[in-house]
């Protein structure tokens, strides 16, 4: 059975709690974990999440790493750990053939929550999400993860909600897979998509209009165009291009179907976006797609403090389990930032919430203190026992 939080028992800790309280109602719907054979689980669903999310707090680096603190941790070894503690090869069986389903629920039903909590950001430019991937070395042991001679490389292809920046889809793959297919399934109807060069298909532009998607993706400057209809640049912008079009050369990569172009320039390098979103102004289309960064910086936030891409996992299950820990993670930071200082994620309150947690526990009675109770002195024992 899962650890509750006990707030009487000893090595309680409130902030950990806190954290983790979000989860909660999704716990009473996620799909039930059962054993595949005769063995029973030796860790339940809720105990591997806790583990998981336990080792990106706390910035551990490998499965050896998180295993010695759920046996030597103190609040590691009650709150998060299975009552008989948990093997490698156990805790090793259970990231790498089950629990994906669960994880998946678990991530989808968080990512509503926090879209529901944050504030929402950008009202003015509709719903954007930053759609990228994001290169995972591996192993050359892991042959499902070919990339080219000598590398091994996973990828996680995920879309990121610009407006609250953050996690709101993830598809996994190896390294060689294209990204852009996975445009279709990451938009949902009235998002927009925003994309650097590396989404640019002239065909994909036609295929994502006759799908109703709605995208916004840089394009090469060199890109031919043939203008169809201009439209007015104000002389103090940094807008210095408008208009609808056509890409590419004609009976060769040409689109089909006009969309708009828009070209500005910042910092002397010039950004040429294509988009069919006609609702914004030039300066709007520009303003959306400097958004895009914040991708950029969350993989690279990621990766650096919450040590998502150090494997725990060989297999391209147990990587796809280890990967949604991380969003299901980072979902849980950025609600939590939001609701105990009213801020975005960052590493000082990260660590803080870590500081926190060991002091809680510190401050908490152990089962092996005993109370006493202060007795007259004409009492025959001046400390008696309570």
């Amino acid at each position: 059975m899962p650890h509750t939080f006990d707030p009487m028992g000893k090595n309680y800790a409130l902030s950990f709690d806190k954290l983790y309280n979000p989860i909660r109602d999704a716990m009473n719907f996620v799909p039930p974990l059962e054993s595949r054979g005769n063995r029973p689980l030796q860790m339940s669903f809720e105990e591997h999440l806790k583990a998981l999310i336990f080792f990106y707090l706390q910035e551990h680096t490998s499965a050896q790493h998180l295993l010695q603190a759920l046996e030597e941790d103190d609040f590691a070894r009650s709150q998060i750990a299975p009552e008989g503690g948990i093997k490698k090869s156990s805790f090793s069986e259970a990231t790498n053939t089950r629990g994906l389903d669960q994880f998946m629920f678990v991530f989808e039903q968080l990512q509503k929550q926090a879209a529901h909590v944050l504030p929402y950001c950008h009202p003015a430019l509709g719903n954007l999400v930053a759609i990228d991937g994001s290169f995972i070395d591996a192993t050359l042991s892991m042959q499902w993860a070919d990339y080219r001679k000598g590398a091994k490389k996973a990828k996680a292809h995920i879309g990121f909600d610009l407006n609250r920046s953050i996690p709101r889809k993830i598809f996994f793959t190896n390294g060689n897979s294209a990204e852009r297919p996975f445009v279709s399934q990451i938009l949902s109807p009235g998002e927009t998509g925003v994309m650097d060069r590396g989404y640019q298909c002239h065909e994909r532009f036609d295929l994502w209009q006759k799908e109703e998607k709605l995208f916004m993706c840089r394009i090469k400057a060199k890109t031919i165009k043939t203008d169809i209809e201009s439209h007015t640049v104000a002389p103090d912008s940094i807008v210095f291009y408008d208009a609808t079009v056509l890409l590419g050369t004609a009976g060769t990569n040409q689109t089909k179907t006009p969309l708009r172009l828009v070209g500005y320039e910042v910092d002397n390098a010039k950004y040429w976006i294509a988009t069919n979103r006609y609702d914004l102004s030039a300066e709007q289309i520009a303003a959306a797609y400097k958004l895009r960064w914040d991708i950029e910086n969350f993989f690279a936030w990621w990766k650096r403090h919450l040590k998502v891409y150090h494997l725990i996992a060989r297999s391209e299950h147990g990587l796809m389990v280890q990967i949604l820990a991380g969003l299901i993670t980072y979902l849980l930071l950025a609600i939590y930032c939001h609701e105990q200082h009213k801020e975005k994620v960052s590493i000082k309150r990260v660590r803080q919430l870590r500081t926190q947690i060991q002091n809680e526990l510190r401050a908490a009675p152990s089962s092996t203190e005993t109370a006493y109770d202060f007795k007259e002195p004409n009492d025959q024992n001046l400390y008696a026992k309570t």
